[in-house]
């Protein structure tokens, strides 16, 4: 056999570059024979495997093979994992074997089930058969439990008819306030023909009303009745040919309870056994903590240092001052093995002569009740993590997660015992129903009440909250956070009476619901009540906040929980809610911590709308060629220094290809899967000149009279942060809308796809401020100092009223994004990351420091201002006039005010999302300490008069050191000159 090839970087698109569309295949077939032969690369499985089998005939032993129908391929994906190809309409060049090798194999029956396994294993980047292969007893009763719902949803679906189906999957988008104010706005008359039962309120699409406050058309497509009933037709029918197959079987009983002891009989906590750590040679010890969320229940425990340097064995018993009755149920163990330094000999070599006396290496967290409810008991083996975040307490890491690191052949062993109890399960008790005690003298708590969610309790507050919780449910619902803080968590009669106070509390609104989700209230009855909460949501509103949503499942300590169950009704229920939440789990499926639960939660969604797996997957498959193109032009720029203009062309070459159109064609936005994007304007793309060269890509479509719909792919950079900050910008305008204030913000699409990957919304006729002032001057340096250059370009877009409404535009956007980017302190603001489009709104792009992360340059900060307000934006909100101080003294800095205190008022709301993300890895919110910004920049904990004072402080430092920015913006230009 001749040898492999080793650079396989480009080997499955690099006909865009050389013109080749073959590659040299090894095929090993069942009987033992080798063929070697060229294949197309763009070629289906299902054809490569016609021309084998018209190729083995000529080899011997051809007769044993029987029916091609009856074999399969096998590869190594990139992976390095073996993959059987059951679908075999995917192309060569989109399966992407590590090597240009194929198996064939024989086919084991269940083909359907089979080929539906392998595409939500593709679908997901996660082989099902990885989650067969886990020994994990919650992991199987989970999929059960999903399977038996998903299909008792699809039971349900076929029984509907067209009409309740079409609202099951795609949820109406109404308005049910009055449009009084909008019409009176506009002097046309808009005619809409619509049949409504007269018992509804009278209502106006959502879409609608955006566009007409933006002044936009509304484009709509009339879609034909039997066109919608195909669809339908063709659904129920792939539905009804996966219920036809055999069904999942049913739950297995639980034990008889009375042969179950609780808890409450034991008044021991269980001893660990620490058994074996196999590290270094250093002598270790282990620090192991009891948490319920970040409270430390009790005393950390501490074994003694090991005795060997090369198998670290600790002979005792780690005990902590607990009862076991009074274990709350998500109480969780906290390990972390660390280096005695001091006992180590120091190198003569070494520089460093001020060693720590203690060292911490890995780290590990596993729960003391199993999914189940059951104490752990028995031998357990927990694979350590290798770092964590800095300043932990006591060198545990509670917030961490409680799976142990998947990669085990490099992971440090630590082997726990839990003493037998025994012969029956000793399980958490039950919630059950408790009557109300009587209600204690109402104090006044308003004071306590009203603080923002980072403020801390003393031990006094705690206790009068407790003493006062029927006061509080009374008189403050919303402050159940504070009263969750003030439980001793550490007493089981307290938790009993939490348990019974939830039962009658009454239900949260969704916004205030959110924070019951943070790590600092792990109760499991606490977060079924938000959860509960949050039933009330509107699709809209659920999308508004799904991206945190999906963050806090890493708090979850099991697989099957009300969140999980939520997000997966709400998504079967909404094919908008299905597509962000598929796409904000897979595109974390690399993160190891978490890759087996979204794994679980994307394959029960996919096993519910198994309709949908067509759609994702082509969104899947698009996103892979884009990648391909992008890796080609990085391969181009780097080996050969290729001109643009070659490496463009090899670009669109690449994009004319048939499976790149194929592909790439027809598809829905994973940007907004409202938008069909028809086809690619391949003489429109380009590739940005940046480092990661990201994709400018063009698209025609036809569902939007003939305008194109531009999307740009990044690959090498994170874009999560910048999905965090345009979803709270959009909340921002939801929040200042609510309050009757339309500041034109424009949060445009981001969504990360993968691994530093992902897509942004091209923004139409919209250009940099650099490129402005740039064409408005022959001199770079000059460029940035020129105040007419925004208004002029602004007069050449429009003019006459048209003119008049856009500088009513970017005045109210500009104040919009000043109030903004100084609320999240949104840094790096030179020209190029400020856009103005042609009607006039200002925005901003590019989100790579926040929370008061500015740049510096040896030592200094660039950005001296809070927000950016130069003359040249002052120009135009005054029309270019100079005596027309009125507009903007009066109008300007009052929409500013007005803005600031809007967000005030839901300033814990703000810092309710950032707390959400913590765990999240984005660069700057690792800590509580960067939420601290949004506290003091809302001036959290002053009264409004103190903090406008404060505003009003900042918008007059910003005029009066605006010259430093427009400093700034020049020595960019001159950096950036093309």
């Amino acid at each position: 056999m001749p040898p492999a090839k080793t650079d396989q970087l480009d080997l499955w698109a690099e006909s865009g570059l050389d013109g080749d569309d073959q590659v040299m295949v090894d095929f090993l077939l069942p009987t033992g024979i080798y063929i070697q032969m060229e294949v197309p690369r763009e070629s289906t499985i299902q054809h490569i495997k016609l021309l084998l089998w018209k190729e083995a005939q000529t080899y011997p032993l051809f007769s044993l093979l029987g029916e091609m129908e009856g074999h399969m391929f096998e590869c190594v994906n990139q992976a390095a994992v073996h993959e059987e190809l059951e679908d075999e309409t995917r192309r060569l060049c989109d399966v992407r074997p590590f090597l240009p090798v194929l198996k064939l194999i024989t086919r084991n029956c269940g083909r359907a089930e089979r080929i539906l396994d392998s595409k939500i294993g593709v679908l997901i980047g996660k082989g099902l058969h990885e989650l067969d292969a886990l020994q994990d007893q919650q992991v199987k009763d989970f999929r059960s439990k999903m399977k038996r719902i998903s299909e008792e949803k699809m039971q349900r679906m076929q029984l509907m008819s067209w009409g309740e189906w079409l609202r099951s999957c795609y949820s109406t988008q109404l308005e049910t306030e009055s449009v009084e104010n909008l019409i009176d706005k506009h002097e046309g008359v808009i005619k809409i023909t619509m049949h409504y039962d007269q018992s509804q309120v009278c209502s106006v699409i959502l879409y609608i009303r955006d566009c007409l406050l933006a002044n936009e058309s509304p484009h709509l497509t009339l879609v034909h009745c039997d066109v919608v009933k195909a669809i339908f037709e063709k659904e129920i029918c792939t539905i009804g040919s996966v219920l036809a197959r055999k069904a999942s079987n049913p739950p297995l009983p639980l034990p008889p309870k009375k042969r179950t002891p609780t808890v409450r009989t034991l008044s021991v906590f269980p001893a660990l056994q620490l058994i074996k750590g196999a590290l270094s040679f250093v002598p270790l010890a282990v620090r192991a903590g009891l948490f319920h969320g970040t409270e430390l229940l009790c005393k950390t425990a501490v074994s003694s240092e090991s005795s060997s340097r090369s198998e670290h064995v600790w002979n005792k018993t780690l005990e902590f001052d607990i009862a076991v009755c009074d274990l709350p149920r998500m109480a969780r163990l906290c390990f972390a093995i660390y280096a005695v330094m001091d006992k180590v000999k120091k190198q003569r070599s070494t520089k460093n002569t001020h060693l720590n006396k203690y060292q911490t290496i890995p780290w590990v967290n596993t729960m003391v009740f199993d999914y189940r409810g059951q104490l752990k008991t028995g031998d357990i083996i927990l694979h350590c993590w290798s770092s964590f975040p800095d300043e932990l307490e006591e060198m545990l890491n509670p917030i961490g997660t409680i799976q142990t690191n998947p990669y085990t052949e490099n992971a440090t062993e630590l082997h726990i015992s839990f003493p037998e109890y025994s012969t029956q399960p000793v399980v958490f008790p039950y919630e059950t129903k408790r009557s109300t005690s009587q209600h204690s003298k109402q104090i006044k708590l308003k004071e306590i009440m009203e603080r923002d969610p980072l403020s801390q309790l003393c031990e006094n507050e705690k206790d009068l909250i407790w003493t006062l919780r029927y006061d509080c449910r009374e008189n403050f619902p919303q402050s159940l956070p504070k009263l969750l803080l003030s439980v001793k968590w550490s007493k089981h009669e307290d938790m009993a009476q939490l348990q019974a106070l939830l039962q009658i509390w009454p239900k949260l609104s969704p916004r205030d619901a959110l924070e019951l989700l943070d790590f600092n209230y792990p109760d499991q009855y606490v977060r079924e009540f938000a959860v509960n909460c949050l039933r009330d949501m509107s699709d809209d509103e659920l999308l508004q906040y799904l991206l945190q949503l999906v963050q806090v499942l890493r708090y979850e300590p099991y697989y099957d929980c009300a969140l999980s169950r939520f997000l997966l009704e709400r998504a079967q229920s909404s094919r908008k809610i299905g597509h962000f939440l598929f796409w904000h789990l897979r595109s974390e499926m690399y993160m190891p911590a978490v890759s087996v639960h979204f794994a679980l939660i994307l394959e029960a969604y996919c096993r519910g709308c198994i309709p949908h797996i067509e759609v994702l997957k082509k969104q899947v498959e698009a996103l892979s060629k884009l990648k391909a193109v992008n890796e080609l032009i990085k391969l181009g720029t780097i080996k050969t220094k290729t001109k643009q203009a070659h490496l463009k062309e090899a670009m669109m070459t690449c994009l004319r290809q048939t499976g790149f159109i194929e592909t790439l064609s027809n598809l829905h936005s994973p940007l907004n899967p409202n938008i069909l994007l028809a086809g690619v304007h391949v003489e429109r793309c380009k590739y940005m000149d940046s480092k990661m060269k990201p994709l400018w890509i063009v698209y025609h479509n036809k569902l939007l009279g003939g305008d194109t719909v531009g999307i740009i792919f990044k690959n090498g950079d994170d874009l999560r942060q910048d999905m965090l900050t345009l979803q709270i910008l959009r909340l921002m305008d939801l929040l200042w809308k609510e309050a009757n204030l339309d500041l034109r913000i424009v949060p445009y699409g981001c969504l990360a796809t993968g691994d530093h990957s992902g897509l942004i919304e091209v923004v139409s006729s919209a250009d940099t401020i650099a490129n402005i002032q740039k064409t408005s001057s022959n001199m770079a340096a000059a460029a940035a100092f020129n105040k007419d250059a925004l208004l002029n370009w602004l007069k050449d877009k429009n003019s006459g009223d048209a003119l008049d409404k856009a500088i009513e535009e970017f005045t109210l956007s500009c104040a919009g994004y000043c109030v903004a980017t100084y609320v999240l302190g949104i840094g790096d603001r030179h020209s190029d990351n400020i856009m103005v489009r042609s009607t006039g709104q200002l925005f901003h792009i590019d989100f790579g420091h926040i929370l008061g992360n500015f740049k510096s340059k040896f030592g200094i900060k660039r950005e001296r201002v809070p927000f950016i307000l130069t003359h040249d934006f002052i120009h135009v909100i005054q029309q270019g006039k100079t005596g027309n101080t009125e507009k903007f003294g009066n109008f300007f800095r009052q929409y500013c005010e007005e803005a600031y205190l809007i967000l005030r008022k839901n300033g814990n709301l703000f810092i309710t999302l950032f707390a959400l993300m913590l765990t999240a890895g984005l660069p700057e919110l690792t800590s509580v300490k960067d939420i601290q910004y949004l506290k003091d920049s809302l001036a959290l904990g002053k009264t409004d008069e103190e903090a406008l004072k404060q505003f009003r402080q900042k918008f007059d430092e910003a005029l009066r050191e605006s010259w430093t920015t427009k400093v700034n913006w020049m020595a960019h230009i001159v950096a950036h000159p093309s």
